[in-house]
């Protein structure tokens, strides 16, 4: 990321400090830290889906059309990721849009070191927690075995009490070959 810069050319650390402050506020407030499953059953027989399901992580933040600017702006911030059009058809006003990071090298480059140096006070802050301790286990690639899904499932369901995401262990037990979860 690179640092916001005077007419002189030297680093503002002032403006920098308050856009950093700017963005945790806004995250807290209107971001999350995912960590989903998507059933492969038929791709068993590639490198990384030898479970059944593939992991799958993602920062973001959602924003009505009337606050994209917002949204442009923290993507400028970061310098990664794109911004997303979900369109509503139904009584809502406004069309969302959503800023996201998916791709794993650019969320371990850039988004964790981020607010892993900032003071989160809100619940994301476990959240967050959660998510780099699942991103880690993927850098190692313990997603690739049984014991590895399992722990993600665990954690990930312990990301957003607010919903009830049932029980992830059921996903592995109805969507990977037998002689996975038998062992």
């Amino acid at each position: 990321m690179m640092p916001t810069k005077n007419a002189s050319g030297a680093d503002n650390q002032q403006e920098r400090l308050i856009k950093s402050g700017w963005v945790v506020g806004f995250v807290e407030g209107e971001g999350c830290f995912s960590i989903g499953f998507v059933k492969q059953p038929n791709r068993l027989h590639r490198r990384g889906y030898k479970t059944g399901l593939q992991v799958w992580h993602e920062f973001a933040v959602t924003q009505g059309a009337s606050s994209f600017s917002a949204l442009e702006e923290i993507k400028d911030f970061f310098g990664v990721g794109k911004i997303y059009i979900n369109k509503r058809y139904d009584n809502h006003k406004e069309h969302l849009y959503r800023y996201v990071v998916r791709k794993r090298e650019d969320l371990l480059r850039v988004v964790i070191p981020f607010f892993s140096s900032q003071t989160m006070r809100t619940i994301k802050k476990k959240q967050f927690e959660r998510f780099v301790e699942v991103l880690k286990m993927m850098q190692r690639n313990e997603h690739l075995s049984r014991e590895g899904l399992i722990k993600i499932l665990r954690i990930a369901q312990q990301m957003n009490v607010k919903k009830d995401r049932g029980d992830l262990i059921k996903i592995l037990r109805e969507h990977t070959p037998e002689s996975l979860y038998r062992r």
